[in-house]
């Protein structure tokens, strides 16, 4: 369902007895009311896991909603940038360098609520290190 599916609905059929015929009997409308779930449960992946990437490489990071009723929009923020970074579910950071290292979040909204994940912090590994875990 989505939220314009809201409204009143009726039915309509043939109906016959034995005194007589009643072509397009309507029932009783029946209102039906779609209510909206706010955004929630949102949160972040990372390819390579981790938020960690070999300096030179590609970082893509996904944007998850757990619940929340569309149409959604995206935004995405890097700690200290005032301007969002992309407006798509992922983001993808391509030949990364050290300046893009830093905290990473996505604000998710369906025009009445927000959300924002817990950021992640992305890590540019110069040659000579390696990734934890």
């Amino acid at each position: 369902l989505q939220l314009h599916h809201s409204g009143r609905y009726t039915c309509k059929g043939w109906v016959e007895s034995r005194w007589s015929w009643e072509p397009w009997v309507e029932s009783p409308p029946v209102t039906v009311t779609v209510h909206g779930i706010p955004v929630s449960g949102v949160s972040l992946s990372a390819e390579p896991p981790g938020g960690q990437v070999a300096l030179g490489d590609n970082l893509l990071l996904s944007c998850v909603v757990a619940a929340g009723t569309g149409p959604l929009s995206f935004s995405w923020h890097r700690e200290g940038s005032g301007t969002p970074l992309g407006t798509d579910p992922h983001l993808e950071l391509r030949h990364v360098g050290d300046n893009d290292s830093g905290h990473y979040h996505c604000r998710v909204s369906d025009g009445d609520s927000v959300a924002e994940s817990v950021p992640l912090n992305v890590t540019v590994l110069g040659e000579g290190e390696t990734r934890a875990g």
